[in-house]
């Protein structure tokens, strides 16, 4: 090794075992105990920084060297934690308040693509017809094999009014195609409500976000307003990718008792050891007027039908599980994300953060939603033909590096591989068709399948049970 090398790399070295020292003392105060550095590692963490400064063929940004290395450290712990640089976590934050400018998707990654957990109703991408499931493979003329989530999120924001070409792949139609959409500001509206019929309402949340509690109590008492005996009511969390934890405890409060358990956490840390309840002081942020105590007392009694199904996660799977293990509502549709895990964002200065899972989630009664997901007590399927391609859709225990569930997960079905078969050649059958003929009714209207179901369940009337959903166990990963 060169002395330049040399000194490069022990600058490196030293500049790395500070940082790193800094890290082990606020481990110490959070936690109480203190490993030992790994010393070698850091060793050549710091020639490999040295060698790629010195020998690379192109000079190399030293902070994009440190940056990536940084965000490469925590992308491989699990999917959903994160660093945020200057960039990305403005638009986190802008996407927490329901506005930003992009294309309007929900978004993880898998298989080093970009996998769309869900589009956001009304935006750029579902009017383009991008379903939950697909996956990006190049955006613009750029692979997205390689890139970081943080990188993807980059190229697909811009300024309002440019056009951004995905390359989308289809599993379940087995193709690749082209989609150009053009950039917008999005406003997520993430509540929906209507009166179905006399007696009977529809309120549908898409996410959960700063102002999703205050719309929810507005959309409830117009409600009340029109329909004052209200006999029945929908919550619809299909498709609703999480947010906000506290107004997912706050729509829970809505229906359940005083203090009721919501939902409990559990880490390492002990903050993240905590039992969320129905009360103010638990989904209250930073405003002294509550907004629930607006909502008329009969809703605490209501007859509730919640529909759920695969792009249901976070904190639409806490809703569910805890109306279903209070017993407050019957779950149908099919079973959940199984996104069990609490992200926390703790700031790393004024313009960057790092989103890293501190915690898992437990239903009421103690069952961990991770990589499970909430089971509906009844399962219904998509459309009156059934849902043939359901075992192709994508949950939280298909995601690689995905938090396991005990030491011994279930063993992987081998009836499974030969189904996801079957219905890849369905599909395949399926995609002949025109694309106005494959896209799914809108929620909400009356050709909704599972909200007619619903709303016979809520009547008393006979419910058309699932013919092809069952529960999915969580798959063992191997590396």
């Amino acid at each position: 090794m060169s002395q330049k090398v040399k000194i490069v790399g022990w600058v490196a070295a030293g500049a790395l075992a500070g940082a790193m020292a800094t890290v082990s003392l606020q481990t110490v105060a959070r936690g109480g105990t203190l490993s030992p550095l790994p010393l070698e590692e850091l060793q050549q963490l710091a020639a490999v920084f040295g060698m790629i400064k010195s020998d690379y063929v192109e000079p190399v940004d030293e902070k994009k060297l440190i940056t990536d290395a940084i965000s490469g450290m925590v992308s491989s712990l699990d999917p959903h934690s994160q660093y945020f640089d200057k960039k990305s976590y403005k638009e986190f934050r802008e996407g927490t308040t329901g506005r930003f400018v992009g294309v309007g998707i929900e978004i993880t990654q898998e298989d080093g693509l970009i996998r769309i957990v869900s589009p956001i109703e009304g935006s750029p991408a579902d009017r383009a017809g991008i379903k939950p499931g697909d996956l990006i493979t190049k955006i613009d003329d750029t692979a997205v094999k390689g890139l970081s989530m943080n990188d993807a999120v980059k190229r697909m924001r811009g300024e309002p009014g440019t056009k951004v070409l995905l390359t989308i792949f289809r599993k379940e139609e087995n193709r690749t195609f082209p989609v150009t959409i053009t950039r917008e500001e999005i406003r997520t509206q993430s509540v929906k409500a209507k009166v179905i019929e006399p007696g009977y309402a529809w309120l549908r949340l898409s996410q959960f976000q700063e102002r999703t509690v205050d719309d929810f109590v507005a959309k409830m008492e117009d409600i009340y307003k029109k329909e004052p005996n209200l006999k029945g009511l929908v919550l619809d969390l299909r498709n609703d990718p999480g947010g906000l934890l506290d107004a997912a405890v706050a729509v829970s409060a809505a229906f359940l008792p005083e203090n009721a358990v919501v939902v409990s956490t559990n880490g390492q840390i002990e903050e993240s050891k905590a039992v969320f309840k129905a009360r103010p002081e638990d989904y209250l942020r930073r405003r002294s007027a509550d907004p629930l105590k607006r909502l008329p007392a009969a809703l605490k009694t209501v007859p509730i039908v919640v529909l759920v199904n695969e792009g249901s996660a976070s904190a639409s799977e806490i809703v569910a599980g805890a109306l279903q293990d209070h017993k407050r509502a019957t779950i149908m549709g099919a079973q959940t994300f199984g996104k069990g895990s609490v992200q926390t964002v703790r700031p790393l200065g004024p313009d960057t953060a790092l989103k890293i899972t501190t915690a898992r989630y437990y239903t009421p009664s103690g069952k961990t939603i991770q990589a499970k997901g909430i089971v509906p007590d009844i399962m219904v399927d998509d459309t009156a033909e059934g849902s043939p391609f359901a075992v192709l859709r994508t949950r939280e225990a298909d995601l690689q590096k995905h938090l396991l569930v005990g030491d011994q997960p279930e063993k992987p079905d081998p009836a499974l591989e030969k189904e996801r078969e079957e219905a890849l050649k369905k599909l395949e059958e399926e995609a002949r068709k025109p694309a106005s003929q494959r896209r799914p009714p809108e929620y909400g209207s009356d050709k909704d399948f599972p909200l007619l179901q619903a709303l016979a369940k809520l009547k008393g009337q006979p419910v058309k049970v699932s013919k092809t959903l069952v529960e999915r166990k969580e798959e063992p990963k191997t590396e």
